[in-house]
């Protein structure tokens, strides 16, 4: 599928979608969070594709989003609004509950929206000196949206303090938060995504699906519905082709199939 503001490539089963609107810093408008919501829909679906790797073309990841964009929704009526705001809503849900693991390669700053993107991400990768914000408290509005998805990654009283002054922070900062898992140097940002991808190459493919749908019950079951739910579910993957599969081989002390 052709698209006018992503970048999508394929390399076996592993794909890098690439915001490419670098001469906006990537900054989010309509015809984006379309495109890249209906690129992991489809993607979520693709049984070819293994590794998901989310990026930026140019010098930033996302800079939140588009002026042009922003100067429309100055005019919007509440309806407009939440008809837009639920647009939004899709897209981080979509990447969020995206059955194949996604890898954040965060080569450049992210605002707003922006970190809203980190934040989906199952493993994220950044290079020192970056600088991030949520940046919405500055024009009078809150980071709603993207809050349930920032907070499994940082604290209560983190997210409270940057999402009330819109403080900008830098890699090392978003570290030792929580809301980015790695700073290499630039030069080696590659090599550890290569490093990522080959650990998930070893994890079975359905594995992976239902750890995501594991830790998705998780996050909205209460806890006596999620006890039940995870006893069932060990039960039925121990059964499963790819759990004997995996289990066979752990025992014959050979590969499995999916990593061959």
């Amino acid at each position: 599928m052709e698209y006018e503001t992503l970048d999508v490539t394929k390399n076996n089963n592993i794909v890098t979608v690439a915001l490419n609107r670098p001469e906006v810093h990537n900054a989010m408008n309509e015809s984006l969070m379309k495109e890249l919501t209906s690129c992991f829909k489809e993607l979520s679906n693709d049984d070819t594709t293994r590794v998901i790797t989310l990026t930026g073309n140019g010098k930033s990841f996302c800079a939140g989003a588009d002026l042009h964009w922003m100067k429309r929704m100055v005019n919007f009526s509440k309806d407009e609004n939440i008809k837009d705001s639920m647009l939004l809503l899709d897209l981080y849900e979509t990447i969020y509950s995206c059955p194949k693991p996604v890898i954040g390669r965060i080569n450049g700053h992210a605002f707003g929206g922006g970190v809203g993107l980190i934040a989906v991400c199952d493993i994220t990768v950044t290079i020192p000196d970056k600088k991030f914000a949520f940046s919405e408290v500055h024009l009078g509005i809150i980071p709603a949206v993207i809050s349930s998805y920032v907070a499994p990654r940082l604290s209560h009283a983190t997210m409270r303090r940057l999402f009330l002054t819109g403080e900008r922070f830098d890699s090392s900062y978003a570290h030792q938060i929580g809301l980015l898992d790695y700073i290499v140097p630039t030069e080696e940002l590659d090599s550890k995504i290569a490093t990522i991808v080959e650990l998930l190459w070893s994890s079975g493919p359905q594995a992976m699906a239902e750890v995501k749908n594991l830790l998705s019950h998780l996050r909205t079951d209460n806890p006596k519905e999620y006890q039940k739910f995870s006893v069932e579910k060990i039960a039925a993957l121990r059964i499963a082709k790819e759990g004997q599969e995996g289990i066979n081989a752990f025992l014959e002390k050979r590969k499995p199939t999916w990593r061959e």
